[in-house]
């Protein structure tokens, strides 16, 4: 039973496509018609929903914007409808609403169940829903590090867990000798940093300023120089409060108030408004004796030393040269030194940090030989299985004697910085691990085993992607696969067995396939027929389901370019009857 499955797509103003309905169903679908009609703009549209690059050119000539619209069903509780949950997406009765919107000025919108979601959530839910291929797949597969990659995915468990931990000991590694390089490249730079820092810290030791110390000595600068005119200033403040004894005559401040004190002190309890004028005149007196009283001893205590000015003035001296170089107050100063002071602590300390440096350098590459070893030894279980079912897939596709193998190796290089020397050998590590891996084919037996870019034909190099996917979907399963032309260079019986196989995976997934041979399409459950007409100004394509009579006429066109030739119609009556036979049970 599928557990997911793509109904429905709606494609607008994209490519050659003004609008058109594909209707999908479980089992294999077949997407054929001419070229140049847009049935690559079936694998474009489903690419947009899954999340893939928003090209403006996909828009269509005088349109505003792209739009493709899809619509699945999935139970609850799989991958796919926990993910899109998970994103805040709204689930219709098992149903999900998905959308892409691409305009002509390039901006690019998704929206899952019914809500705004960034395009990255669409490539996310695209891991639990689909794989698509198609040519550009074909060429990846010839590079070594997706065939490495893909029996990585083979292997699964098996290998996520040394991964895992090779991972976390490389990523160790490369801070390790990163901060390493750091200190040995830069040691002359260190050592000038180390000097500048010990000068300035010396210079501040000698001076030895306390925190404030500028401000209190600013204040006393100012009262020094102007001792004279303070001076004065309370003398003759404080002849006016207290009197002058050079002046028996004079009236002083004190005298009155406490004149006007008894005043009011004698008639204070015949109004109560009065009593507390005499009580704030008492405390006017009593204020007035405390202030007289603190200027005559202010006169006293004024130090009006030249001395005492000049050694003043030479300490502010000291303390602006410090902070003209490291801070603009004492404070800042003290804080520079301080952090100066550490960060000498650690340069001085290179030494003792290059030796543990290098000692945790030499343990981790000791241990990540190990751990490489391990995801080694984990490639070739994995490869060892990897090979045997791709071989026995090929053998469905009319490649009985075909042999698939895998070519592990480690990376040597004398000249690379995180060389390891294992055995006598540089070994070379990388985020993956030490192995090189390539895919290797023998097509035919007594046939020495090459890489398939170089020993695979157009038609093989199809044949061994789709034994591949087909491995996959017994290890690794996805709901739905989708093939753009796997078919290419292919034809005759092994367009047939391809078809076979097809429809053999369409037993447990979802398959639409974008074809061009009629022995694919022959197989397939539901055949959709994308054409074009021109109506004299605009070209616009469709999506039609192929029934019955309809069918007919197209396999016809694919096997001879004629719908109406009744040798073609017979060849392709005869297709349909052997597909039928050959899918079954």
């Amino acid at each position: 039973m599928v557990m997911t499955v793509l109904e429905e797509m709606r494609i607008r103003s994209l490519g050659v496509i003004d609008d058109a309905v594909v209707e999908l169903s479980p089992g294999f679908t077949a997407v054929t018609g001419e070229t140049g009609a847009g049935k690559t703009m079936v694998v474009t549209s489903l690419a947009l929903l899954l999340g893939g690059r928003a090209d403006p050119a996909l828009v269509r000539i005088g349109a505003r914007a792209a739009v493709v619209e899809g619509r699945l069903t999935m139970a609850a509780g799989t991958p796919a409808a926990v993910r899109a949950e998970e994103a805040g997406a709204e689930l219709d009765e098992g149903t999900l609403l998905v959308s892409r919107t691409v305009s002509a000025e390039g901006r690019s919108r998704a929206h899952l169940g019914g809500r705004s979601v960034p395009v990255g959530v669409l490539a996310e839910l695209a891991d639990d829903l689909v794989a698509v291929h198609g040519q550009t797949d074909q060429q990846g597969l010839l590079r070594p590090a997706r065939q490495r990659q893909a029996l990585d995915r083979y292997a699964g468990e098996g290998l996520a867990g040394p991964q895992a931990a090779y991972t976390a000991a490389y990523r160790r590694l490369r801070a390790v000798a990163t901060e390493l390089e750091e200190l040995t490249t830069r040691a002359r730079e260190r050592a000038q940093e180390a000097d500048l820092l010990r000068f300035g810290l010396n210079e501040v030791a000698a001076v030895e300023p306390r925190a404030g110390e500028d401000a209190e000595l600013a204040a006393e600068a100012e009262r020094l120089g102007h001792a004279e005119a303070l001076a004065s200033a309370a003398a003759v403040a404080h002849a006016a409060l207290a009197g002058n004894p050079e002046d028996p005559e004079g009236v002083e401040a004190t005298t009155l108030v406490a004149g006007a004190g008894r005043a009011l002190e004698a008639v204070r309890s015949h109004d109560p408004v009065l009593a507390g004028l005499a009580e704030r005149m008492g405390e006017i007196s009593i204020l007035l004796a405390d202030v007289a009283g603190e200027l005559a001893g202010y006169a006293d205590d004024l130090d009006a030393d030249p001395l005492r000015l000049a050694a003043v003035e030479e300490r502010r001296a000291a303390l602006t040269a410090l902070t003209r170089k490291y801070g603009q107050d004492v404070s800042a100063v003290l804080v520079w030194a301080e952090e100066s002071a550490a960060r000498l602590t650690e340069l001085e300390s290179d030494d003792d940090r290059i030796a543990g440096l290098t000692a945790e350098r030499d343990a981790l590459r000791s241990e990540l030989s190990v751990l490489a070893q391990a995801l080694t030894d984990a490639r070739t279980e994995a490869a060892e299985r990897f090979a045997e079912a791709v071989t026995a897939e090929l053998a469905s596709l009319a490649m009985p004697h075909a042999r698939v193998s895998f070519d592990i190796r480690q990376t040597e290089s004398a000249d690379e910085m995180s060389g390891i020397v294992v055995g006598g050998r540089s070994v070379v590590y990388g985020s993956h691990g030490a192995d090189e891996v390539e895919l290797l084919l023998a097509p035919h037996p007594g046939a020495q085993p090459r890489p398939i870019a170089k020993g695979a034909s157009g038609g093989e190099l199809s044949r061994v992607m789709l034994a591949v996917e087909v491995v996959f979907a017994g290890s690794d399963p996805v709901p739905t696969y989708l093939f753009d032309e796997v078919d290419a260079g292919v034809g005759g019986k092994a367009a047939v067995e391809v078809g076979r196989r097809l429809a053999k995976l369409a037993r447990s997934a979802q398959v639409v396939v974008v074809t061009h041979l009629p022995q694919v399409a022959a197989f397939a459950d539901r055949q959709l027929l994308v054409e074009k007409t021109n109506d004299g100004s605009v070209t616009r394509s469709g999506v039609t389901v192929l029934e019955g009579e309809d069918r007919v006429r197209e396999l016809s066109r694919m096997l001879a370019g004629q719908e109406d030739s009744e040798t073609a119609r017979a060849h392709a009556e005869e297709l349909l009857a052997t597909a039928r036979a050959g899918s079954g049970p």
